[in-house]
């Protein structure tokens, strides 16, 4: 009899489930024998736009040399990012998108004995990352639907290494302002690690977020972890980066992968950053996409937690698995939510004029169902 191998894993990995990805179109069409072209998947916050020219050009000119490594530093990456966000090269570590860079995190400062505070309905790998390392995940009630800051700070103790906050939160699209991030860093012990997650700051206009970046000198304990997987477009090449202090960086960078961003993935990076254009007009389609939503949701008489990341979570007000089910068999793909305490809830992600439309009017039909 072969041995139990889930028994012999660590404890915080036994108790895991694996992360659920929103469905792929291919796996729909099998399953279901729907022509991949009539499915719509609006479940992973991807950019609708489609691959930017710019990007395709660098990925075609790095096929020559597959046969060799990737830079392991990311060198050009580094000084590219250093260069258009006024950073040091030395504050920066590249992720294979910003989940690598959490996971990072928790390898280095989370351990049994120790603990990771986030909140309610914030992005799953937070806990799945805690859990993994062996840590204990004090989890904050949400206050409409968003962090509760001075709850996370009053359950912050001797423990704690980590606190997790994103800004704008996966999956309910909610934010806070300047004077909050302010208050709340100011309170946080030193000792204690902050990650901002940004990975959907770039759908956001003017200062109508803070830009953690601009926080780096006045908080050493803070690390902003942001990602060019989505309003650059670049998910399918998975690349992530974070901004800390270089004692920070310098810590992450020991147990990083030296080859964990590929050689496509760095060229493309290097490529989008230098598309303002495709940046505004992300941000242009997102806005326009949202607003479709949210009329077409009004006229439906359903309700949504306000956004500003690319995505909307819609309230069914019941039970919102047979409403998933039944879009499915409509051909279009979104991503419910019941996982993060959310039930009644479906995610979906803003994407073209005609997606949209599409969705909501497959959501019509079901619902009239």
């Amino acid at each position: 009899m072969s041995a139990d191998f889930l028994a012999l894993a660590v404890p915080g990995v036994q108790k895991l489930s694996p992360y659920v990805t929103g469905k792929p179109i291919d796996e729909l069409a099998r399953e279901l024998g729907i022509e991949p072209a009539r499915i719509v998947k609006l479940a992973s916050n991807e950019n609708p736009l489609g691959p930017n020219p710019r990007v395709l050009e660098a990925v075609r000119g790095e096929l020559s040399e597959l046969t060799r490594y990737p830079d392991g530093s990311g060198f050009r990456l580094k000084a590219k990012l250093a260069e258009r966000f006024g950073l040091k090269s030395e504050q920066i570590t590249l992720g294979n998108g910003s989940n690598d860079i959490i996971d990072l995190v928790a390898r280095c400062w989370l351990a049994p004995g120790r603990n990771a505070v986030f909140s309610a309905h914030a992005f799953a790998a937070y806990p799945l990352c805690t859990q993994a390392a062996g840590a204990e995940s004090r989890v904050v009630p949400a206050v409409d639907y968003g962090h509760d800051l001075d709850g996370m700070l009053e359950a912050i103790d001797e423990q704690t290494a980590v606190v997790f906050i994103a800004n704008p939160n996966n999956p309910t699209g909610t934010w806070f302002g300047a004077q909050a991030l302010e208050s709340f860093l100011d309170r946080v012990p030193e000792r204690v690690l902050v990650v901002l997650d940004e990975a959907y700051i770039e759908f956001t206009e003017g200062d109508e977020l803070p830009n953690g970046l601009n926080y780096l000198d006045r908080y050493p304990n803070l690390l902003v972890s942001r990602t060019l997987c989505k309003a650059y477009g670049l998910a399918g090449l998975r690349v992530g980066y974070s901004a800390s202090s270089p004692q920070i960086a310098d810590v992450l960078n020991r147990v990083r992968q030296p080859f964990n961003v590929n050689s496509l993935a760095l060229v493309a990076a290097c490529a989008a950053l230098d598309d303002e254009q495709y940046l505004a007009e992300g941000r242009r389609v997102n806005r326009a996409g949202m607003a479709q939503l949210e009329q077409g949701l009004a006229e439906l008489g359903l309700k949504w937690i306000p956004s500003r990341g690319n995505f909307l979570a819609v309230d069914l007000g019941r039970d919102a698995a047979p409403i998933n089910a039944g879009l499915l068999r409509e051909g279009v793909i979104v991503r419910p939510i019941a996982g993060y305490g959310m039930p009644t809830f479906l995610r979906v992600s803003i994407g073209t004029e005609q997606e949209n439309a599409r969705f909501l009017e497959a959501l019509r039909v079901v619902l009239d169902q």
